[in-house]
């Protein structure tokens, strides 16, 4: 005989728990269950190739070469001084892309996250609310190498490394909280809305350029300021930077706030799926 929980999840039209303690229940449940979906995903992207898991070094890289050669290069553009050399301005062009690309990684995905697994909707006892979180973990990983290539790249570059860089993770904590409730309300509106995910692809690039990624927050005049600081991305950016390449500590009174703000929307996504989850079966 089920119990009232499995249940729950038979019933595709089941009214499901909104609390954050209903969260971090089913994050702990199923931890081992995500575990072994991200690593499955991890080896399954690079299955096949000749090249295999190392394509997750060599993209970041080459990308790093790409972008470089075409703003350093070509645009013959400067983030600080004259003296300033390709491999500074690539560390700093990279930082940005790493916070952009787990961004982007996570919410371009999240609208066919739902839709991808359908199987998973109708047929089988499954917590659907786990396919952002394993998508997230994913990007983590994959964000983890890049930031070891840029560790590597700053070490042979200057001889040494800030002792500052433990703290990247309390840096990129929030902002991940923040990726994942986004992910959440972007995977349930990718059920209804199958456009969705267009729209979010051409949002994302938008960021890209509407952040310090490959200028420096001063370089932008004052009255334009403020659109660039409304951007989600500028913050960590800005502060992955001071604590990977200048070796300075944390805004940690931003941090504690953007934390605040990230936890809110991490539960507000959580809620919003649960709520809508059981209008799935419906649509797929």
């Amino acid at each position: 005989m089920f119990s009232q929980h499995t249940q729950q999840y038979i019933n595709p039209h089941a009214t499901f728990p909104i609390s954050a303690q209903a969260l971090f229940s089913s994050i702990w449940k199923n931890r081992y269950l995500i575990l072994s979906m991200i690593k499955r995903e991890v080896i399954g992207r690079y299955r096949g190739s000749v090249l295999g898991i190392f394509w997750s070094f060599a993209h970041p890289l080459l990308m790093l070469c790409v972008y470089t050669f075409a703003f350093s290069v070509v645009f013959k553009a400067r983030w600080g001084d004259e003296g300033e050399t390709k491999v500074q301005f690539a560390v700093m062009l990279f930082t940005g892309l790493i916070v952009h690309g787990l961004f982007t990684e996570v919410v371009n995905r999240a609208p066919n996250l739902i839709l991808s697994n359908i199987n998973y909707v109708k047929k089988v006892v499954f917590p659907l609310e786990i396919f952002p979180i394993v998508a997230l973990g994913s990007s983590l990983f994959h964000c983890a190498i890049s930031v070891a290539i840029l560790l590597l790249t700053i070490l042979l570059a200057s001889g040494g490394i800030y002792w500052t860089i433990i703290l990247f993770p309390f840096v990129l904590l929030p902002f991940a909280m923040l990726s994942l409730g986004i992910a959440w309300i972007l995977a349930s509106l990718g059920v209804f809305i199958r456009d969705i995910g267009q729209i979010v692809s051409i949002l994302t690039t938008v960021l890209m350029f509407l952040s310090p990624v490959f200028y420096p927050l001063s370089a932008i005049p004052e009255n334009y300021r403020p659109i660039i600081m409304a951007n989600p991305l500028t913050f960590i950016i800005e502060q992955a930077r001071a604590v990977l390449v200048f070796g300075k500590m944390p805004n940690w009174w931003g941090l504690l706030i953007y934390f605040c703000v990230a936890s809110l929307v991490t539960w507000l996504g959580f809620a919003w799926f649960q709520k809508t989850r059981k209008g799935f079966a419906d649509v797929v």
